[in-house]
């Protein structure tokens, strides 16, 4: 669970803004843009987070019409997602379309 590692080790302010801006994509999903939102490329897509001069960014992808699938978080220090985080994405994409039961995460109650 790679994005849930990320966001748990973020500091609680950070982490509150990113809790934020997934419920907004909860709620709008692909009509959710900029600031808030971009697409990359090849269907990836990041949330866009700025707290304490760190810009944090979740990478994800849609899986059919609605769902949303998140790939990883990373803090981005240069002026674009480095290609290696899009590569990942990516990968976990393909991985997660061939098998999506092997890559779903559920919460326990």
């Amino acid at each position: 669970m790679p994005f849930l590692d990320w966001l748990r080790r973020l500091p609680s302010k950070a982490r509150a803004k990113c809790r934020v801006r997934l419920e907004r994509l909860a709620e709008l999903g692909h009509e959710l843009r900029r600031p808030e939102a971009d697409t990359l490329r090849d269907g990836i897509h990041e949330l866009r987070v700025r707290h304490g001069g760190m810009n944090y960014r979740m990478l994800y992808f849609f899986h059919g019409q609605d769902a949303v699938v998140l790939s990883h978080g990373l803090v981005k220090q240069q002026a674009r997602v480095p290609e290696r985080d899009i590569a990942v994405a990516s990968a976990r994409r393909n991985s997660f379309h061939a098998a999506p039961q092997a890559h779903t995460y559920t919460e326990e109650a």
